[in-house]
């Protein structure tokens, strides 16, 4: 095992806590087992994270959340959802807007009624925030 003592990070928080710190003069080092630090950040994938973050960041809305819960149910046109989450036309278009966009849900039209219902990607979603919260 490889290891580097170097100066901590300024920002990082809790430094100064007690730990594998060595200290030399005025100044805490840090010692980072550079071998395994290393080969975690290598099978990390920035991208992947800053998609499934962006993803997250879309359910986190509590509008959003019950407005893919209540098509899990069954499928809803505008309206109903509407009424189901208690805002406007206008709030409900814009939410599904964004899911759609995110391929979580879709909708078919009908004379003058749209009508949504969740893709199977919006299907695994709930259904794995459902086990996460449960």
């Amino acid at each position: 095992m490889q290891r580097r003592c170097s100066p901590p990070f300024a920002s990082a928080p809790g430094l100064n806590r007690p730990g594998p710190w060595q200290r030399r003069g005025n100044i805490d080092l840090v010692c980072l087992d550079l071998e395994a630090a290393e080969g975690v950040r290598a099978a990390l994938d920035p991208a992947r994270a800053a998609a499934l973050a962006g993803l997250l960041k879309l359910v986190s809305d509590p509008t959003r959340l019950l407005i893919v819960q209540a098509l899990g149910q069954r499928e809803l046109c505008g309206c109903d959802l509407g009424w189901v989450t208690g805002h406007s036309d206008k709030v409900v278009s814009h939410h599904l807007g964004r899911l759609r966009r995110q391929g979580l849900i879709q909708s078919r039209r009908d004379g003058k009624v749209v009508f949504a219902s969740l893709t199977d990607r919006g299907r695994e979603l709930l259904a794995a925030v459902a086990a996460v919260a449960a």
